[in-house]
């Protein structure tokens, strides 16, 4: 049934974002098309947040989806991604579910980046 996940980011630039995905992440990629590069990545997990009144919501009051990148050891990750020319914007926020940050994507906002507490449903390569 389900094969996959196939995620997209509009981007004003999105060459900008490309060379992001595959110079800065070192992503894999395949080229559908035209330059149209579709990146491979990391193993996925899904979860589907309860939300409650008063909470932080777009300004049209209707659910969302964020997509945040997981990494193991956060401090070193940044550090890594800094090296590259990442820039980070907000500070490391500490939560019960995992240490959460922000950074700037290339032509298309930004991303989080956030090294887990809780259980994770994906095992890492080589487990």
């Amino acid at each position: 049934m389900i094969t996959g996940i196939h995620i997209i980011a509009y981007a004003a630039q999105a060459e900008k974002t490309c060379a992001f995905f595959r110079d800065v992440l070192g992503l894999s990629s395949v080229d559908a098309g035209d330059g149209w590069l579709i990146f491979a990545l990391p193993p996925a997990e899904f979860a589907a947040h309860p939300t409650e009144e008063g909470d932080d919501a777009p300004p049209d009051g209707q659910p969302r989806c964020e997509l945040y990148l997981m990494c193991d050891d956060l401090p070193r990750t940044m550090a890594e991604l800094k090296g590259k020319g990442v820039r980070f914007t907000m500070p490391v926020s500490e939560q019960p579910w995992g240490s959460l940050t922000m950074f700037a994507l290339p032509g298309a906002g930004q991303m989080g980046l956030y090294q887990p507490k809780h259980p994770v449903a994906i095992k890492p390569a080589g487990k």
